[in-house]
């Protein structure tokens, strides 16, 4: 039988990679993200694709996709956290006072990439197939170095705590719940646009396979980690950076 996977941040770069990779072996997919527009042009490029619009670093968005997954699947297989991005990004206020930037600034990313992890999981947790439920979150490589903005790479780093504990909560279930940490991925909105060309000589050269990433390597490791055959791992980080950032 088909499974269901819910996919947030599925209407662009990783999270539609990740939803095109999982239609492709014939699953339900639901697509999930703020911007309707966006949702509705992705999921008309996937067979069968479903999506619904809310904003998830909010409980009342978490709570409006459990409702709507609830009332149209019953249950939940695979829960993929691509929702995120840099908060640089977001519309940026201007402040007199540098601590209140600073507030902002930590308080946007907190918001985008562990807020919407966070409150989906706990709103979608106990509609998850039991045993066989599969959870997923994004981190990033600058959780383990971090990057031009503390306040991401904290956000990130924030959600390796949350998965170890959410794994051993989910466990007793048959559910597995592990990151994927990328590195430099080429084709997502991440950097607003296209990356100056020292800046990614230097990102490609950091890499032992002198090449970028791209959302389809990130989408396939998700896929397996959803498979039946990584069914006894869990509360893993897997790094998908081409050797930018050795093991741990």
């Amino acid at each position: 039988m088909a499974r269901t996977v819910v996919i947030s941040g599925g209407g662009t770069g990783i999270g539609l990679a990740a939803a095109e990779a999982f239609a492709a072996d014939g699953e339900q997919v639901l697509l999930l993200g703020r911007r309707e527009e966006v949702l509705a042009r992705a999921a008309e490029r996937i067979p069968g694709a479903r999506y619904c619009a809310a904003d998830l670093s909010e409980p009342q968005g978490a709570r409006r996709v459990a409702v709507f997954a609830e009332r149209e699947y019953g249950t939940v297989d695979v829960l993929v956290h691509s929702a995120g991005g840099n908060g640089r990004l977001e519309q940026q206020p201007g402040f007199e006072d540098p601590l209140d930037a600073v507030a902002h600034d930590w308080t946007v990313n907190f918001r985008l990439n562990t807020l919407t992890a966070t409150l989906l999981t706990e709103a979608l947790k106990d509609h998850l197939a039991t045993p066989g439920g599969r959870v997923l979150f994004l981190s990033s490589i600058a959780a383990y170095r971090g990057s031009g903005s503390g306040a991401y790479a904290a956000s990130k780093a924030a959600l390796h705590p949350y998965t170890h504990e959410l794994a051993r909560q989910l466990g007793p279930r048959g559910i597995t719940v592990n990151l994927v940490a990328p590195g430099f991925i080429e084709e997502t909105g991440f950097f607003g646009g296209e990356v100056p060309g020292e800046r990614r000589q230097k990102l490609v050269a950091e890499t032992s396979t002198g090449r970028a990433g791209h959302p389809g390597d990130v989408a396939q490791t998700l896929r397996w980690l959803a498979s039946h055959a990584a069914g006894h791992i869990t509360s893993q980080v897997i790094q998908v950076n081409g050797g930018a950032e050795r093991g741990h």
